[in-house]
């Protein structure tokens, strides 16, 4: 036990110890907060008995703190210093990557870069891709894990529990992706775009989602311009591991093959925090405008837009983000009115409408055309049974000039009639036999008398 204390000073478990890196291994810059918040939700619940704010958040952080404290002295992580309202924030090191890497089973290509002078801006954008993130995945509290606490607590975590879900956890995240426009994965060049955050979901029918985050300080050219480096990304093509050239991010991520001609790229969502003095709605139209080429689709028959070789660019807010997660109507697909879901606002709500009326009428059609033919379906005139599709067909056909023998016979009783003609061809061909050879017999006799009669 001592050991261990000497190793982990501030008597994390490993358990504990591995949580925090995976999340800081898809954040790369965090406070003890969003960790906690993320790994263990249920400890937002607990401690409510403390008097102020301050102690509740110091009590439900201690143990990851302690964790943190704990990788640091591995050299896993560092202090990346505060943030604007003096939360400290944990980096990883280089090591840490690595460690972080194993722990979510990412190759080193696949965790993305480290953050830059975090602490020089005191981290306003990395906090904000990182409570994007929270507020994307909704962590649900374990409520066993709440039972026990006020009765005030354990209805909040309820109410948290019963509250429209998010998409993913941890793992279904990446931040910091190169999406290189030269150079490789490894190895982006320079003047790429980096993703601020990539969710692939597909078990949520969100195979890939490219996430960016601004907290409306950019000017509206700024952000502009990394769409046209996305953009640029999307049309780079390279030699896959069949030699077929293919995009490139198609190399790394799935997707889905397009529908219908309506080949789209990946889809982008942008989400504006209110921290700078530029409006969030100012900072949408602005970047819609500056961005048409790239998502405006055209019209179709039908009533609807199709997007071929558009990307789709979908804004919301934070606080609208927090409030009614990706299930609500809180995201704005650029080029359309109102809010819609997340599901509906990347995709083509309209055209998957007009596709399902086309083939709901060409199914009634069908049925239409199939129930005036069965209308038309020769009966037997025997038996009274409808014709079999082959007995139809025979029966109308026409070989060499010759038609069917009995058309108006299904074919049971067109082989019983058949037969019984065959029956009764034989039986008069064995009469005629008959007669025939009692004819030659009868000659026969009288031919016998008279040559008698003859030699007398």
């Amino acid at each position: 036990m001592a050991g261990k204390r000497k190793t982990n000073e501030a008597g994390s478990s490993t358990g504990l110890r591995a949580d925090v890196l995976r999340v800081l291994g898809v954040l790369k810059a965090a406070t003890a907060d969003q960790i906690q918040r993320l790994s263990s939700p249920h400890l937002t619940y607990r401690h409510t008995l403390k008097e102020t704010a301050a102690e509740r958040k110091e009590a439900r952080t201690a143990s990851h703190r302690g964790a943190l404290n704990d990788l640091r002295r591995h050299g896993l992580s560092v202090d990346g210093g505060r943030t604007r309202g003096g939360e400290e924030v944990r980096l990883l090191t280089k090591d840490g990557l690595a460690a972080a890497g194993l722990q979510l089973d990412r190759g080193p290509e696949e965790m993305g870069g480290l953050p830059k002078s975090a602490a020089r801006s005191g981290a306003s954008h990395a906090m904000t891709v990182n409570e994007t993130v929270i507020a994307m995945i909704r962590p649900k509290p374990d409520l066993d894990l709440v039972a026990g606490e006020p009765a005030e607590a354990v209805a909040a975590a309820q109410a948290w529990v019963d509250a429209p879900d998010g998409i993913g956890s941890i793992t279904s995240y990446a931040t910091e992706v190169a999406l290189p426009t030269t150079g490789t994965w490894r190895n982006p060049g320079i003047g790429c775009a980096w993703a601020d955050i990539v969710l692939t979901a597909p078990e949520m029918g969100l195979p890939l989602l490219f996430i960016e985050a601004d907290n409306c300080t950019e000017e509206a050219p700024i952000i502009a311009a990394k769409f046209d480096k996305y953009m640029r990304h999307f049309h780079r093509k390279v030699k896959d591991t069949d030699g077929k050239d293919k995009p490139m991010w198609r190399t790394r991520w799935s997707a889905p093959d397009p529908q219908w001609g309506d080949a789209t790229h990946p889809p982008v969502l942008l989400v504006f925090h209110q921290v700078g003095k530029r409006t969030a709605r100012t900072q949408m139209e602005r970047v819609a405008e500056l961005t048409r080429e790239h998502w405006q689709g055209q019209w179709a028959e039908g009533g609807f837009r199709i997007y071929n070789g558009k990307m789709p660019i979908v804004a919301t807010t934070l606080e609208l983000l927090r409030e009614h997660g990706p299930a609500g109507r809180a995201f704005r697909r650029f080029g359309r009115d109102g809010y819609q879901n997340l599901w509906d606002a990347i995709g083509n709500p309209r055209r998957d409408a007009a596709l399902a009326r086309q083939a709901e009428e060409g199914r009634r059609r069908l049925a239409q055309e199939a129930a005036e033919r069965e209308a038309q379906r020769p009966v037997c005139g025997d038996c009274g049974q409808k014709f079999t599709d082959t007995r139809w067909k025979d029966s109308t056909a026409v070989d060499w000039g010759r038609r069917d023998s009995h058309p108006h016979l299904c074919d049971d009783c067109k082989a019983r009639v058949l037969e019984a003609e065959r029956q009764a061809e034989q039986a008069e061909h064995e009469r005629q036999e008959q007669e025939r050879q009692e004819q030659e017999a009868a000659q026969d006799s009288k031919a016998g008398g008279w040559l008698g009669r003859w030699r007398s």
